[in-house]
């Protein structure tokens, strides 16, 4: 504001002629300097115009002087021109392109080379441990000095038994095995070949009357044995059948029938390979018809020189130990299964405690009697004063009464009633009272094992009073403590109290093992004579025949085998070494057969009353061959050699064993998923100690031949199964030439490092199922009717399922021979369940839980097609072979366990020399 009245002032004190002047001298200022600088721009703009136009003038003077025709091919050059350029644009370009691709394609190599340079890197460093495992174990072969055995060449007689003198009858008692057989007819090589005689055509020379059925039965049984033979020159031993007694006539001064075979000895004696004396003949009386008929004896004033007798009834005197043998009578079907017959092993204690039924024949005049009378007495006297929770169900006397041409003269006791009614009470018993003949000449008698068979069969635990001079069936090689009470007869008044002292454990083994004797030794006709052949072939210490493997059809001809496909470069770890890169190295074989049975003996089986001379396989020693049918143990092996872990010669040194080097087999089952099995195939790629993977294809077509498959790295062979079955997964193929059998499905996704884990895991318990996924059996508490299966995450498990589980060739084996059939056919029905058959198997067999290994749970690939256990009624199938199982093998042989087996140091860097450390927890 003050500025603004100052600036007012100032214009009201200016004069007029001031003003004018100041404006004269800007107007004449301005034009002056505005003249100046616009005259200074208009020289050089003039200067570059002239300067221009002069050049332009230039031009059109030489355009003035070109004519027409010049000027014409001037601009046609200056066109060439132009489409030169053009066309060397346009090359360049390509080239640009060009180069660009082969600088990408350059680029990719490289990756590839270098992707390569890893791989040839972790192969060389494994050649390189494979060098190391060659050279310890070529020293190992020096050291020992021991030459590998080849399938020894079969040693076999050409010439029929030379005729021998006949032996006296004193000579006849004190016979044995060094005394009256032949060896030289028997080679450790020979195979143990055996003559059955035609009973159509030699048994009318003896005279004898055999059962139709024997007859037929006996020659269809032998004829699956393996060790027959139709050339009798060859034969080790020979088998006739002589039939059974039968009565002749009645002695007028007799008040009872006289019974006994019309034998005719000098048609037994000219038999055409009798060979004089009868030496390496077995004599067969298997007492099937009416046991209640005659004592059984069918050769007790026979002479029978240097044979053998298999009869159900001995006296002391006639019983010939290690020579003749006991057999059980012919009461069971020819073969097959018999599980159907048996009663449920549980619950341990049923409504009586002890039952028996009989009535006892008069004595001949002379015999040695024991007091029965005061046995029967005090037996009544003991069930009458049992508490009311012990109940007797004692019948001394048949009702109705048998009929007097029944008797037996030898104080033996006849069976009462039928066969069902019989049933009926053993399978409400507990215990049965078997009572020994009151005469003690007799060790045994057709009655006696008779009734042997039917407790055992019903599942009640037989107990023999007389025991101590009782001989039972194949009681050389059997233990029958497992299975049997024997006590003298003195030992009456103590009856009640053994009974009561007996645990619900202890009588469900009792059950258990007498179940698998009876189903293993005496329930057909074919489980009696494949054992009385096999304690013969056991005494002469010859090996059993070889299980005949199952020939995989080959799904590609043998001059076709499909493409292969390079899998995709995966970058390792050059420093991590699994284990060495070998060539297939079969588990060897014909190492041990002639010597394990010297060396070991009937130990193995002391356990549970099982020989291994009637055993073809044991699983977890080294391998020995196996007859065509199971014989073994249904419970409690004793792992022979089972301290065989780690990989190689300094896991050996350092955790026991007898095996540096071994490998293992990859069974896959697949079905028509060609582009699953290809994934599953490219991850084995690099896998140490694998000698094969076996496909089972179970498509009902053939792969097709144009499907490129990925390397493994180790030979594949691809098996075309008959039919679509789960049961192929266990079958014993021929190609599969090592002991441990990893049974994978085709979408397991599984590790390197996890399998030769569990490969290690396995050599440590080579008689159990060893793998990853787990699950349990648990009871049904909602409806209490059995147990249900169970996949939930737990602690305890009773399974480990076969889809990603390492087994022994063994157990392929007995799936098929020791396994009711019943079981395998309802895996068929259902498309389900062979992996819980499998675990009910071993674990029927070895009575050990499986073991499994890390934590994880579930092993299926991601993007995997839909499998067969998605299905929402897969699970309540499950719970029902669960229970169908156990129904068929009288009790649910699972056993729980939380033992789980996990590395400590398996995959940590450590020094070389401190690589023999090897934790489990």
């Amino acid at each position: 504001m003050l500025l603004h009245e100052r600036i007012c002032q100032w214009l009201g004190h200016l004069k007029l002629s001031r003003v004018i002047l100041m404006v004269s001298v800007i107007l004449f200022i301005v034009p002056l300097i505005t003249h100046y600088y616009l005259s200074k721009y208009e020289t050089s703009s003039m200067s570059s115009g002239a300067n221009n136009m002069r050049h332009t003038l230039e031009a059109l003077g030489d355009l003035s002087t070109m004519n027409v025709v010049d000027l014409k091919i001037r601009i046609e050059e200056m066109l060439r021109i132009k489409a030169s350029v053009s066309t060397e644009l346009r090359e360049l370009e390509e080239r640009r392109g060009k180069l660009q691709r082969e600088a990408a394609a350059a680029s990719a190599k490289a990756d590839s080379v270098k992707a390569e340079y890893s791989r040839a890197t972790a192969e060389l460093q494994r050649l390189r441990v494979s060098a190391d495992q060659a050279r310890l174990a070529q020293l190992e072969a020096i050291r020992r000095d021991s030459p590998e055995l080849a399938p020894p060449a079969q040693i076999l007689p050409s010439q029929p038994p030379p005729i021998l003198p006949p032996i006296s009858s004193a000579s006849e008692v004190h016979c044995r095995m060094h005394s009256c057989f032949d060896h030289s007819r028997c080679s450790l090589t020979s195979g143990f070949p055996i003559y059955f005689y035609d009973p159509e055509k030699y048994l009318p020379l003896a005279g004898a009357e055999v059962d139709g059925f024997l007859k037929t039965t006996l020659r269809q049984t032998l004829g699956y044995n393996s060790h027959l033979t139709h050339n009798p020159n060859e034969a080790c031993l020979y088998l006739v059948l002589v039939g059974e007694g039968f009565p002749l006539d009645k002695s007028p001064s007799s008040t009872t029938d006289t019974y006994k075979l019309s034998l005719n000895e000098s048609a037994i004696k000219s038999l055409p390979y009798w060979g004089g004396d009868g030496r390496n003949h077995v004599l067969l009386n298997l007492a099937r018809r009416e046991l209640s008929v005659g004592s059984g004896d069918a050769f007790h004033t026979a002479s029978i020189g240097r044979a053998m007798i298999a009869q159900s009834t001995f006296t002391m005197q006639q019983f010939r130990p290690g020579f003749d043998l006991v057999t059980p009578p012919a009461l069971g079907p020819p073969g097959g299964d018999v599980w159907s017959d048996c009663a449920p092993i549980a619950p341990a204690r049923r409504k009586y405690i002890l039952s028996f039924q009989g009535s006892q024949t008069p004595l001949l005049t002379g015999s040695r009697i024991d007091n029965d009378k005061f046995v029967i007495e005090t037996l009544q006297k003991t069930a009458s004063s049992a508490p009311s929770s012990d109940v007797f169900f004692l019948q001394f006397e048949c009702d109705p009464p048998i009929e007097r041409r029944a008797v037996i003269p030898i104080g033996d006791w006849a069976l009462c009633g039928t066969d069902r009614s019989r049933r009926s009470i053993l399978r409400d018993s507990t215990f049965v009272l078997i009572l020994a003949p009151a005469d003690n000449n007799y060790c045994t008698t057709a009655l006696l094992q008779a009734r042997l068979y039917e407790a055992l069969r019903s599942g009640a635990i037989p107990l023999i009073l007389g025991g101590d001079r009782t001989r039972l069936p194949f009681d050389e090689v059997l233990d029958w403590r497992r299975a049997v009470l024997s006590l003298p007869k003195a030992r009456v008044t103590e009856l009640h109290f053994l009974l009561r002292a007996l645990s619900d454990a202890d009588l469900l083994a009792f059950r258990r093992q007498g179940r698998v004797l009876w189903e293993r030794y005496l329930s057909s006709v074919q489980a009696s004579m494949d054992s009385l052949l096999a304690t013969i072939r056991t005494r002469l210490n010859i090996p059993a025949q070889p299980a005949i493997a199952t020939l995989g059809a080959p799904a590609f001809n043998d001059s076709y085998y499909p493409p292969k496909l390079e899998p995709p470069a995966v970058d390792t770890e050059p420093e991590e070494t699994l284990g060495p890169s070998e060539a297939p190295y079969p588990s060897p074989a014909y190492r041990r057969n002639y010597s394990v049975a010297l060396l070991h003996g009937y130990e193995l089986w002391n356990e549970w009353g099982e020989p291994f001379a009637l055993y073809p396989q044991l699983p977890w020693d080294p391998p020995v061959t196996s007859e065509a049918r199971f014989m073994g143990s249904a419970a409690g092996f004793r792992p022979i050699g089972a301290g065989a872990g780690g990989s190689g010669k300094e896991f050996s040194e350092a955790l026991g064993g007898d095996r540096p080097r071994e490998q293992f087999t990859i069974v896959i089952l697949t079905y028509e998923r060609e582009a699953v099995l290809a994934a599953a195939l490219a991850r084995l790629r690099g896998l140490p100690y694998l000698n094969k993977v076996v496909v089972v294809w179970n498509g009902v077509t053939a792969p097709a031949a144009t499907q490129a498959w990925p390397e493994s790295g180790a030979p594949v062979a691809v098996v075309r199964a008959s039919r679509n079955s789960l049961n192929n997964r266990f079958l014993p193929y021929n190609v599969i030439e090592t002991e441990a059998v990893l049974c994978v499905d085709d979408d397991a996704h599984l590790r390197h490092d996890e399998i030769v884990f569990a490969f290690r895991v396995w050599r440590e318990h080579r008689d159990r199922i060893v793998g990853f996924p787990g699950r349990y059996h648990a009871w049904d508490l909602n409806f209490n009717n059995g147990f249900l299966y169970n996949s939930n995450y737990s602690c305890e498990l009773s399974m480990v399922l076969t889809g990603a589980a390492f087994v022994h060739r063994y157990y392929l084996w007995a799936y098929w021979r020791a396994l009711p059939a019943a079981v395998r056919d309802y895996v068929d029905e259902y498309m389900n369940c062979e992996d819980i058959a499998m675990n009910f198997l071993v674990a029927h067999l070895t009575r050990k839980p499986p073991v499994k290994v890390t934590s994880r749970w579930t092993f299926r690939c991601p993007g995997c097609p839909v499998t067969l256990s998605a299905d929402e009624t897969h699970f309540h199938e499950r719970h029902k072979c669960i229970q169908f199982f156990s129904q068929v093998m009288g009790y649910t042989p699972l056993l729980s366990t939380q033992y789980r087996a996990d590395s400590v140091l398996f995959k940590t860097r450590i020094p070389h020399d401190k690589q023999k450390c090897f934790k489990f927890i």
